[in-house]
């Protein structure tokens, strides 16, 4: 930390959906938790209090949008008490945004969740959001408020580039992550790949086709989540059936839902690489999964905001 830091009015406040986070950050800005509380009544109803007088200060509010949907409500009422408080400005630190797959109508009758979601922090008292990794970049807009949107992507590579990796690919997943692995080869200096997934036609196995060499390469498969891992597990087969030496993926959030361990346990990958932008509980580790902490990269955010001075050196 900067010795001219100085907290002043900063508070930092937590939801319960990745506390461990919140009080790494509070940690790396060397100010105290503040004191929340939160229950269910006995319907299931939240309660929020917020326990210290927040008049006048600048407020952030570390929780993430992971499911269950009950964590964005626990958000929407922490920021409403924070506001109803006299709060001077209070920004959402949401480490993972959640409903930002459903961006666009895609197909008849289907809501927009991530602008509502966006509509509701923002009519919910939010002055500004601080995020990691948006599912697609345009969700920016969809806010009518400052957005500052981090990536995990120098925690990612930091790790990466400390292992000494030769002759290194890194390859997408999928089409859509094509510009997330060109940026990892970029900071890694190393080549990149593509999958092209595809069904030949309806209710037929995927067709798996390698685009870029990976034959005795070291490789990194980089997305910005997993979910179920189906992707994933397959793309890692697919490049050890094309002579790919170690496999490594990463993401910056770890859903692993449903089968997800049971996948990437049986897949031959050398090592998955997380962040902790959400809480990976203990039965969903196994002995090749690294949880690397973005802690520092929000503190030093929340830091920069707080002193009014410009994020951009953490995309470096």
């Amino acid at each position: 930390m900067p010795e001219a830091f100085n907290p002043g009015s900063l508070m930092l406040l937590a939801g319960s959906a990745n506390r461990p986070l919140a009080e790494e950050i509070a940690h790396d800005l060397d100010i105290p938790l503040g004191a929340v509380t939160i229950r269910r009544f006995a319907d299931g109803e939240i309660f929020v209090r917020i326990d210290e007088n927040v008049r006048g200060r600048d407020l952030y509010i570390v929780q993430p949008t992971c499911p269950p949907a009950e964590s964005i409500l626990e958000l929407l009422l922490l920021i409403d008490a924070a506001r109803r408080a006299s709060a001077a400005r209070i920004t959402a630190v949401i480490p993972y945004f959640g409903y930002a797959r459903q961006d666009r109508k895609d197909q008849p009758r289907v809501a927009i969740g991530a602008k509502l979601v966006a509509n509701m922090i923002t009519t919910a008292g939010a002055d500004r959001v601080l995020s990691v990794d948006f599912h697609q970049h345009q969700l920016q807009g969809f806010f009518d408020i400052p957005v500052d949107h981090l990536y995990a992507a120098p925690v990612l590579t930091r790790y990466f580039r400390e292992k000494h990796l030769d002759n290194l690919v890194v390859v997408a997943p999928d089409v859509g992550s094509a510009k997330m692995a060109r940026g990892f080869a970029k900071r890694l200096g190393a080549s990149i790949g593509i999958i092209d997934k595809r069904r030949p036609t309806a209710n037929v196995a995927e067709v798996m086709n390698v685009i870029g060499d990976v034959d005795g390469k070291d490789c990194i498969l980089a997305d910005d989540m997993i979910d179920t891992a189906g992707t994933m597990a397959e793309a890692v087969f697919a490049l050890k059936k094309r002579g790919a030496r170690d496999v490594y993926c990463c993401a910056s959030h770890a859903l692993l839902s449903g089968p997800a361990v049971e996948r990437l346990s049986a897949a031959p990958l050398k090592e998955l690489v997380v962040t902790n932008t959400m809480h990976v509980p203990a039965e969903k580790h196994f002995d090749r999964l690294t949880v690397l902490s973005v802690a520092g990269l929000l503190a030093s955010a929340v830091r920069y905001t707080h002193s009014n001075e410009s994020v951009s050196s953490l995309f470096e």
